[in-house]
């Protein structure tokens, strides 16, 4: 079991201000992996004036473009030379299957980092233009002390966007870690720490959601990033509204996978699988609405069926399992929830629908394909966070549109078609922050991704989410 007693603040290991700790359980065996301590409102104190005074008072936000991007590129490198502790760490403590740890959490962060990299050294942080009365200056600068609130269900993936956003811009950061996952977060500064970065320019608290709300109000906070829930993005919004704060807000989904009639499903429905079920079907842009035409509605059930009846359940740590366990006990009970309300409502269990008789240990639900469901059905309408797919039957392609529209949510998106132009034009009529035709590629690394409607405000990756660490600075210059 690993236990760590310090906390990665100002640059330094130190001693945490109360003696509270979080445990950390497997979700595969339920056993306790890990204990750190628990952040507590001093600590954030203490984190926030190290990132305050690394802004004020530091190097940092004085430095060049390149010399951003040299330390972004080191600390991806650091990273990579450690990827497989990180990607084991990730499944022990949240149950993501080794494959997706490693590629999805891990590498897909390094590869963000890198992006930032390449982008911080082309990026316009200056430029002159012409003013009524002469020339003037515009300039992006840093936003200051940023805060990362970071969920469990992709913990350094998620950092990787906004923390490598934040360096590119200047500013310094305080991450906050989901309790659930606090562990990879100790890699990751011990890989700052090898790096040199200036002391207090990233600080990382593990906490739970009441201090996350005191970072979150601290005045020494100028800007919020947060990804979670809608709910939870709700309060946060609200507070920085209050405050005036600037905020970027990654939120939930209900993503509808749109199958032309056209579509090959050979093609189309192994494809669409790891997009559906992707980390255990705990991912915001997981497309769990799938959308069939009526004429070939029984074809399509029938073959998502088969493709879900092959995928292998089990230890995460086995690299050919597909499907492993939901982070929490919690997690399964909300999840198990919706199995018996979209039965409740009527819809049909074509495969899976409760725990998996072979796994009597671990926190685990069987890949669930519902038929019959109605958009307006619970199962189809509020985010499951779990294996579950919905399988919604549509008239035509404006109906199919109008189906995949009849959401809070506007996050992501797919569509299925043996012609791609209209596939495009499928996806300009979807109000959605990120769209695929043919790709079960949800989003790309260096363009924006973010979402419409309840899915979220701003945007992370590529100059956009550059953008939202920078404050526009006008300066008038004399003729």
């Amino acid at each position: 079991m690993e236990k760590r007693d310090v906390l990665y603040i100002g640059g330094e290991w130190v001693t945490p201000a109360s003696g509270k700790t979080i445990e950390v359980v497997n979700p595969a065996t339920e056993e306790v992996v890990g204990v750190v301590p628990e952040g507590s409102d001093g600590d954030m104190d203490r984190a926030v004036e190290a990132a305050r005074k690394a802004f004020d008072e530091g190097p940092w936000p004085q430095t060049t473009p390149a010399e951003r991007a040299a330390m972004i590129r080191a600390l991806s490198q650091g990273i990579q030379a450690r990827s497989q502790e990180f990607a084991e760490t990730i499944t022990t403590e949240m149950g993501s299957p080794a494959s997706f740890s490693l590629m999805g959490q891990v590498f897909a962060s390094t590869m963000v980092l890198d992006g930032f990299a390449d982008l911080c050294e082309d990026f316009a942080f200056e430029d002159e233009r012409a003013g009524v009365m002469g020339p003037v200056l515009v300039r992006r600068a840093p936003v200051g002390v940023a805060a990362g609130i970071i969920p469990w269900n992709v913990p350094q993936y998620i950092i990787a966007m906004k923390l490598g956003a934040c360096l590119a811009s200047g500013s310094t950061m305080v991450i906050k870690p989901a309790p659930e996952t606090p562990l990879d977060c100790y890699l990751l500064a011990e890989v700052l720490e090898s790096i040199d970065l200036p002391k207090g320019v990233v600080n990382i608290v593990a906490a739970g959601r009441e201090v996350g709300e005191y970072l979150v109000r601290h005045p020494g906070v100028d800007k919020v990033s947060f990804t979670g829930s809608t709910v939870a993005g709700r309060k946060v919004g609200a507070i920085c509204g209050e405050q005036l704060k600037r905020c970027t807000l990654e939120l939930g989904g209900k993503s509808a996978a749109v199958i032309l009639d056209d579509a090959e499903l050979d093609k189309t429905i192994p494809n669409l699988l790891p997009a559906a079920m992707m980390n255990n079907g705990q991912a915001c842009a997981a497309q769990t609405r799938i959308l069939a035409p009526q004429s070939r509605y029984a074809e399509v059930v029938d073959a998502l069926a088969e493709e879900v009846r092959r995928q292998k359940v089990g230890d995460p740590s086995d690299p050919e399992v597909f499907v492993g366990p939901l982070v929490a006990e919690r997690q399964r009970d909300r999840v198990e929830g919706y199995l018996e309300a979209g039965k409740d409502e009527g819809a049909r269990v074509v495969v899976g629908g409760g725990r998996p008789a072979d796994q009597p240990r671990g926190w685990y639900v069987e890949p669930t394909v519902f038929a019959d469901v109605r958009n307006d059905m619970k199962i189809a309408r509020e985010e499951i966070f779990g294996p579950v797919l919905s399988v919604i039957p549509y008239g035509d392609e404006n109906d199919a549109v109008k189906i995949a529209n009849d959401s809070d949510y506007g996050l992501s998106g797919t569509v299925w078609t043996a012609d791609p132009s209209r596939g495009v034009d499928v996806a300009k009529k979807v109000r959605t922050g990120t769209y695929a035709v043919n790709s079960g590629m949800l989003m790309d690394l260096k363009n924006p991704f973010g979402g419409f409607k309840a899915s979220g405000i701003g945007r992370e990756l590529g100059p956009e989410g550059l953008e939202e660490y920078c404050e526009i600075q006008t300066i008038v210059l004399a003729t």
